[in-house]
């Protein structure tokens, strides 16, 4: 039970935070598209292997794959449009791995600003109920956030800055 709740919520975050999702979902519309651009190219062609929509669909999952086993166009707009897919596909893929595994990561990083910033929003809403001593909290919680925004702006290179009158 216990593992299942954590599983469940491992995927959510997956889902919610980062870009897996988008990326799977333009993934499959490029196979899409790129399978039915092979076989377009490949119909009427002889003795061309790929004589039909789902042995293309087929082969965008073979050359995708990169086990070998995808058979090869035999026109040259079909060889063209093969190795975009595969040079497209394979970035997209493994990109989506490591964008999805370093956004997963870097989430705890992000979130003690986050957390300061909602606090901070939280208490201004209701900063007649506050006493004395959480407004002091609040204005130096506030004060040290603004110094280290200022860091941040001066250890960044500046960018170029239109010029005033």
């Amino acid at each position: 039970m216990f593992q299942n709740y954590r599983f469940r919520k491992f995927a959510n975050d997956i889902i919610a935070q980062t870009p897996f999702l988008k990326m799977v979902l333009i993934l499959v519309l490029l196979w899409l598209a790129f399978s039915a651009g092979l076989y377009l190219a490949e119909h009427g062609v002889e003795g061309a292997q790929i004589t039909s929509y789902g042995n293309a669909l087929y082969w965008g999952i073979a050359a995708l794959s990169t086990a070998g086993i995808a058979d090869t166009p035999h026109s040259g707009v079909a060889q063209l449009i093969g190795g975009i897919w595969i040079v497209v596909g394979s970035t997209l893929f493994f990109g989506t791995i490591v964008a999805t595994v370093t956004a997963y990561f870097m989430r705890p990083l992000q979130r003690p600003v986050k957390q300061i910033i909602e606090t901070i929003e939280y208490n201004l809403e209701r900063i007649d109920e506050l006493s004395i001593a959480e407004l002091d909290l609040l204005k130096n919680t506030t004060d040290a956030l603004l110094v280290h925004m200022e860091r941040l702006k001066k250890s960044r290179p500046e960018q170029s800055q239109p010029d005033q009158p």
